[in-house]
């Protein structure tokens, strides 16, 4: 009998650690280290930024394509951003905040471009932003990027 409570004990524990350590996963298909998801999971990653747009949510780690439909200036106050904005295949626009301080500048960048990026969703009346597709310096946050004409920046 001394021996069942103990496996139980240790049943019960192990089932507890498992719910914890899945309620801490990120769902976006990173690894809690910040890694990005595979290419096999840009799907679910494209569907989860059009879920983000619908439900209007915020810090939402996306991967995803679109294409330049427009370039803005230079946001040169503060912190540099390469602003541009995108065409997402469902449809929805997305303005991209490139922080041009700690991320190579696209230099060649064109409307009509595609762009494929990795970064964090941050939801606004006008379709949303589109930031942190760097490095962190820090390594607080998952690493971003953009990827143009084969070339990553981050």
């Amino acid at each position: 009998m001394k021996n069942y409570r103990r496996y139980a004990a240790l049943l019960i524990l192990l089932v507890a650690a498992a719910f914890g350590w899945l309620e801490q996963r990120p769902t976006d298909g990173t690894a809690a280290t910040g890694a990005e998801p595979t290419p096999s999971q840009s799907t679910a990653s494209g569907q989860r930024l059009a879920q983000a747009i619908r439900e209007r949510q915020s810090d939402v780690q996306v991967r995803g394509s679109g294409t330049v439909i427009r370039l803005l200036r230079d946001d040169n106050e503060g912190s540099r951003h390469q602003k541009f904005i995108l065409r997402l295949p469902s449809g929805d626009t997305l303005l991209v905040a490139h922080n041009i301080d700690l991320a190579p500048r696209i230099d060649d960048l064109q409307t009509g471009d595609r762009i494929e990026f990795y970064g964090e969703y941050e939801w606004n009346d006008r379709g949303g932003v589109l930031h942190w597709t760097h490095h962190d310096p820090a390594g607080r946050h998952p690493d971003g990027w953009l990827q143009h004409k084969g070339k990553r920046y981050r």
